[in-house]
């Protein structure tokens, strides 16, 4: 079995196109065909459905998926331990982040000051749920994330907390709540929500927390956008609760027209943290990624001291 043949399995799993598979491994679609059927040939099953679209994984191949990426992750890892020999860390660090972490978090620096100390590392990053990020760490998908945990996540894994911030009410402008110094749950029945998938954690812990007091909302809308949500909010088309560092800079159309209300008797936030897999089980890429960040926010107790109430 072969490394490459691996590593052109991996990349049609993850893309589900031949045609985009075989751009990001710098081959013709033949030849990536060609490597599919011969691994295919090694381990004596079809790893993908032919004929679907998108290419679909066979029960054989989504089984191979962990044990695959798990392998070319050991490859990689031991061609960098030779280069860190001297001094260079290359190779590639796939980021899983959440939508709203360039908000909160000075995400762009940081990712700046790692690409320019290491020019030969690849990076992608890729927005998700936070629940899927967590699970592909775990299965290799990713090499790191910045998710919203809703406890410590997962045994093996490396979290670091880095801030946590409290949920507020977003509504219109005009609407009767905005003039409100703070708000209760209770004064939001009958209003119509703009809410969050339910694999999103701030989507769980707002769900929990009408559960807790045995209350229900209504779910007018659901997206999985802050800008769209923002925009809907703006329109009068219902309210929502978001994360209290939500940049209003970055969606010009809602200055001034969506009103961020602090909510009274319940302290929900959201939390979110750096994970990525514990020990030598992380990417050098990865462990080196995490080392910035740690030196570059300020110990996780400071961080929830100074969280004002919510």
């Amino acid at each position: 079995m072969e490394l490459r043949h691996l590593r052109h399995f991996v990349a049609l799993a993850e893309e589900r196109s031949f045609t985009t598979a075989a751009q990001r491994e710098h081959i013709v679609q033949s030849g990536l065909s060609t490597s599919i059927r011969a691994l295919e040939k090694d381990v004596g099953a079809l790893l993908f459905v032919r004929g679907t679209r998108p290419i679909r994984l066979t029960a054989e191949g989504e089984a191979l998926i962990p044990s695959a990426r798990r392998t070319l992750e050991a490859a990689a890892a031991a061609r960098q331990t030779v280069q860190e020999v001297h001094g260079v860390l290359a190779g590639r660090l796939r980021i899983g982040a959440l939508q709203s972490t360039g908000h909160t978090l000075p995400f762009a620096n940081w990712l700046a000051e790692f690409t320019l100390a290491h020019p030969r590392v690849e990076i992608v990053v890729r927005f998700e749920a936070a629940s899927e990020m967590i699970d592909r760490v775990v299965d290799g998908g990713l090499d790191i994330a910045l998710a919203a945990l809703l406890d410590d996540g997962p045994p093996g894994l490396d979290v670091v907390p880095l801030l946590t911030e409290p949920l507020m009410l977003a509504c219109p402008a005009d609407h009767p709540l905005a003039k409100e110094s703070a708000v209760g749950l209770d004064q939001l029945l009958g209003e119509r929500f703009i809410e969050a998938p339910p694999e999103w954690a701030i989507r769980a812990v707002i769900d929990g927390a009408f559960k807790a007091v045995g209350l229900q909302r209504r779910v007018a809308v659901e997206v999985n956008e802050w800008s769209l949500t923002l925009d809907l909010i703006a329109a009068g088309a219902g309210v929502a609760l978001v994360p209290e560092g939500l940049d209003f800079a970055l969606h010009a159309r809602s200055a001034g027209t969506v009103q961020l209300v602090p909510l009274s008797g319940s302290q929900l936030a959201r939390r979110v943290d750096l994970v990525l897999p514990a020990g030598h089980a992380a990417t050098p890429a990865a462990r080196r990624f995490a080392e910035l960040v740690r030196s570059k926010v300020r110990p996780a107790s400071s961080l929830l001291a100074a969280t004002p109430p919510g």
